[in-house]
C-alpha cells in the first residue's frame, strides 16, 4: 500500500524527514500537543519550522524520544528554546548521562556526531503507558539498536512507533554489538515482541509509514540472520553506515580529511580491533571509504570525497 494511501486518525501527523534526520511523529488531540523525535541537530531550525506550521500557533506541550541517537533527539535543544514549558520525556536509562550530559557516554562523541544539551523532565517508562493525542500508548522495552530504546504501540488502532527497532526494510545498525556487547539476540526478541504486538500501522524512525508488518519482520529477521552467521558482516556496515552518515553531513570533503576524521572517531578502532585486527587500521579505513564508493554512496574526485 503506498504510504499517502495509509489511513492515521486525524490527531496524528508523520513529518517524514530525509536522511540525517529521523522522522518526527506529532500529536494534537484530547491530551494536548507531542512530538515523538526531533531529528538531527543540523534540520533543528527546519524540525521547528515544521511543528510550529503543522500546530498553526499553539504550543508544544510534550517531546518524546524513542531513543537518543543523535538523529532524533538533536533538534530537542532548539525546540526546548522554542517553547519554554515544554516537558521532555527521554527512556530511562540514560537518565542520568542526560541531566549530567555526559556526551561520551551519550554516544556523541564515539560516533563523531553532535547533539546540541538539552534538558529532560522525566521518562518513558516501559511496561507504563503515556497519553499522546487523542490515545493512550504503551511504552515497551525495544533492545538492540539501542540498548535503552523504546518503542510506542497504541492497541486500539494498532499503531505502532517502531524508532529503529523496525524499518519496512530491516532496522538499524546494532550499537552494543559495536561497543563488544551482545546486541543480536535483543534485536531478535524485540522483532517477536513486535510480531507479538500485530500492528496495524508501523511509523518508523525512517522512511515511510507501512502496513505490510509480516514482510518487514521477515526481511529484518533475514537481515539477522546473516549478521548473526557472519558478525564481520554488521561491522563493515556499521562502519560505512557511520561514515556515510557523516558523509551526508558533509557532502563534501577532502578524502584524507575523510580518513582523519575515522581515525578521531572511537567507533572505528572499536570495530577494527574486535573485527578486522588483522588488518592495519590506515588501510583498514581507506578499504571502507573505497566500499562505499564501490556501492555508488560516495564519489571519489580527484582529492575528494562526495556524498552520492
Amino acid at each position: 500500500m503506498n504510504a499517502s494511501a495509509i489511513a492515521l486518525p486525524p490527531d496524528i501527523t508523520v513529518l517524514e524527514r530525509g536522511w540525517l534526520s529521523a522522522n518526527n511523529v506529532l500529536f494534537d488531540g484530547a491530551h494536548g500537543t507531542a512530538l515523538v523525535d526531533s531529528g538531527y541537530h543540523i534540520h533543528s531550525g527546519q524540525t521547528v519550522d515544521l511543528v510550529a506550521a503543522s500546530l498553526a500557533g499553539k504550543t508544544l506541550d510534550l517531546l518524546a524520544n524513542t531513543h537518543l541517537h543523535s538523529d532524533h533527539c538533536g533538534g530537542n535543544a532548539a525546540l526546548q528554546a522554542r517553547y519554554a514549558t515544554l516537558q521532555t520525556r527521554i527512556p530511562p536509562g540514560q537518565w542520568a548521562e542526560v541531566r549530567q550530559w555526559n556526551a561520551e557516554r551519550l554516544g556523541y562523541v564515539p560516533t563523531g556526531q553532535q547533539c546540541p544539551p538539552f534538558r529532560a523532565d522525566g521518562v518513558l517508562q516501559p511496561g507504563e503507558q503515556i497519553a499522546l493525542g487523542d490515545r493512550i500508548w504503551h511504552i515497551h522495552a525495544a533492545p538492540g539498536h539501542d540498548v535503552h530504546a523504546v518503542i510506542l504501540f497504541e492497541p486500539e488502532q494498532r499503531i505502532l512507533i517502531s524508532g529503529d527497532a523496525l524499518w519496512e526494510n530491516g532496522f538499524g545498525v546494532v550499537f552494543p554489538e559495536i561497543e563488544g556487547e551482545p546486541g543480536f539476540g535483543d534485536v531478535g526478541a524485540t522483532l517477536d515482541l513486535i510480531e507479538q504486538l500485530n500492528p496495524r500501522v508501523v511509523i518508523p524512525g525512517h522512511g515511510s509509514v507501512f502496513t505490510d508488518v509480516p514482510k518487514a519482520l521477515e526481511v529484518s529477521r533475514k537481515r539477522l540472520a546473516g549478521f548473526v552467521a557472519d558478525p564481520q558482516r554488521h561491522a563493515r556496515h556499521a562502519a560505512k553506515v557511520l561514515l556515510k552518515y557523516k558523509l551526508l553531513e558533509w557532502q563534501r570533503i577532502a578524502y584524507a580529511d575523510a580518513l582523519q576524521w575515522m581515525d578521531d572517531t572511537p567507533y572505528f578502532h572499536m570495530l577494527q580491533e574486535r573485527h578486522f585486527a588483522d588488518q592495519p587500521f590506515a588501510p583498514w579505513c581507506q578499504l571502507m571509504a573505497d566500499e562505499l564508493i564501490g556501492a555508488s554512496a560516495a564519489q571519489r574526485e580527484g582529492d575528494w570525497l562526495i556524498n552520492a
